[in-house]
């Protein structure tokens, strides 16, 4: 027999699934207008015609709905947004990897009691996620690690070396994702690796062995934090490419910074002496928004993928018995 629902339980389920809609739209809502804007004209992005879909015409024509290709055939026409992607899936498969591989490493020994000074090295691990030196000493910790790779490979200064492999090597600790998969380990059985320790396994044996295969949710979970950051992040990739002048080392995100700053008004530092050839501020920006579609295309691909393993990553990793 169906339970009569309550006064107070009906009223709660319409404010919490009301709340979920307006909640869900707000998120939706930049992604409707960025594919809107990509298919706009120009002067229509400039007149702020658009809203919720495209919007073709002039101010003299007048404006109407409508899609115009202009702003994926100049995406598609530009070299630096390729060389651009390019870097940005350098950065982010081999910084994926290198984060994932001394992660992996460092999570796998400090999940061991018998590790001298463990609860020392697990405590400053954490101390990190608390509080930092700051981005100045971060900037000059970069550097620094930048001048002793140009000193490895005879280069004069870091500006003379390809930055994406510092990008890649330098900026690729998380504490949070260590310690997720230092909990995942923990939570593996003892008596197995007991089991394969008789069988006459080695350290190394034992991990690859036993702890990842029995990890991988938690091991796919935080080889997606590693790529979205790596994807997505600008800040110290522009910081580093800017202060070594090195554009054509710069990721896609870097790109289009770049051109937000330079040749939109949306920042207000619109500049008038234009180095990406757009006719307009309006042309810019819908390329901009063109840039944005085909940069989130690799995440919405392999994200279903991965998607069947985050919430039971999320769980074994951060979730200590």
């Amino acid at each position: 027999m169906k339970r009569k629902m309550e006064i107070s339980e009906l009223i709660f389920k319409i404010v919490a699934y009301t709340l979920l809609i307006i909640f869900a739209l707000m998120c939706l809502y930049p992604m409707i207008y960025v594919l809107a804007g990509t298919f706009s004209s120009s002067d229509a992005i400039l007149d702020n015609k658009l809203v919720l879909w495209p919007v073709v015409g002039t101010a003299a024509e007048g404006y109407k709905f409508g899609f115009t290709g202009d702003a994926f055939k100049w995406a598609f026409n530009y070299n630096m947004f390729w060389v651009s992607y390019a870097n940005t899936l350098f950065v982010t498969f081999f910084g994926t990897v290198w984060s994932l591989v001394y992660s992996i490493l460092g999570a796998y020994a400090l999940s061991k009691k018998r590790l001298l000074g463990r609860h020392g090295f697990n405590f400053f691990l954490v101390f990190t996620m608390w509080f930092s030196a700051g981005i100045v000493p971060q900037f000059l910790n970069y550097r620094t690690t930048g001048t002793i790779f140009a000193s490895l490979v005879g280069a004069d200064s870091w500006s003379g070396i390809d930055l994406k492999w510092l990008i890649v090597i330098a900026m690729g600790m998380n504490a949070q994702n260590i310690i997720l998969l230092r909990n995942a380990f923990e939570g593996v059985p003892s008596e197995i690796e007991e089991a394969a320790r008789i069988d006459g396994a080695t350290e190394m044996q034992i991990l690859f062995n036993v702890y990842i295969p029995m990890s991988k949710a938690t091991i796919a979970t935080v080889a997606l934090f590693f790529g979205i950051s790596r994807w997505n992040g600008y800040f110290w990739a522009y910081k580093v490419t800017g202060e070594a002048n090195q554009s054509y080392s710069w990721p896609v995100q870097v790109l289009i910074r770049d051109i937000i700053e330079k040749e939109t008004n949306i920042t207000g530092k619109y500049d008038k002496d234009q180095t990406h050839d757009f006719a307009d501020p309006g042309m810019a920006q819908s390329v901009l928004y063109a840039f944005i579609v085909l940069a989130i295309i690799p995440i919405l691909v392999i994200y279903p993928f991965i998607q069947k393993y985050f919430a039971k990553g999320v769980n074994m990793g951060g979730v200590k018995e």
